[in-house]
């Protein structure tokens, strides 16, 4: 069965993040707290997946291929969240994306049958993906935990020439010519938004 799923990091005035975080938090902490997605994240933390390339030549690295798959795809209470299923009344288009048209204050990456976050945390590694606040791509931040923030971000998201190839050959997506990679464009929204004062949001979802 197919699906297409999005991951978006949009900037917003602190006002707008205090509206979102009644609804966006508690379902981002309910994900965060599950046992089994704990679970998922401490294996993956002490056993990193080898280069994705080899994943399905040796059948051993299954239940470390499906486990990691459950941790990265959208968390089941912020996706039901984004999708009106918990809160007929939210809309992540019309609440989140068309409230900031300036592409400058947004990155978003869909993809049919894939997961940008998935395809982020095996480039960079877990060592980096703890860096990143948040839980598994979703966050909600104020200006200040913006700024606050923004040195972890980078350090997560910022590579040496070498580096950037090995992360570039660990990231599977395909992209069009004017898509961002994820390894770029998050970085990017973070550095405006803390520039410009203001929040972020991220969440990642299905869209059907």
């Amino acid at each position: 069965m197919g699906f297409t799923s999005a991951w978006s990091i949009s900037s917003h005035p602190d006002a707008v993040i205090a509206e979102l975080g009644p609804r966006l938090a508690p379902a981002l902490e309910a994900d965060r707290t599950n046992p089994a997605a704990r679970l998922r994240w401490e294996a993956w933390q002490s056993a990193p997946l080898p280069d994705h390339r080899t994943w399905y030549t040796d059948r051993a690295q299954a239940d470390a291929i499906d486990s990691f798959w459950s941790l990265t795809r959208p968390g089941e209470h912020v996706d039901d969240l984004c999708n009106g299923i918990t809160d007929p009344e939210f809309h992540v288009v019309q609440d989140l994306w068309e409230p900031e048209p300036d592409p400058a204050d947004m990155f978003v990456s869909v993809h049919r049958k894939d997961y940008a976050v998935a395809a982020l945390f095996h480039a960079i590694g877990p060592g980096r993906a703890a860096l990143l606040p948040g839980w598994c791509g979703n966050v909600i931040l104020t200006a200040a935990e913006v700024r606050r923030t923004l040195p972890g971000v980078e350090r997560a998201l910022t590579f040496t020439r070498g580096e950037r190839v090995r992360v570039a050959a660990r990231d599977w997506l395909d992209y069009g010519a004017r898509e961002e990679r994820v390894t770029e464009g998050p970085l990017r929204v973070w550095r405006s938004a803390a520039t410009a004062g203001r929040g972020l949001c991220a969440v990642a979802l299905h869209l059907c």
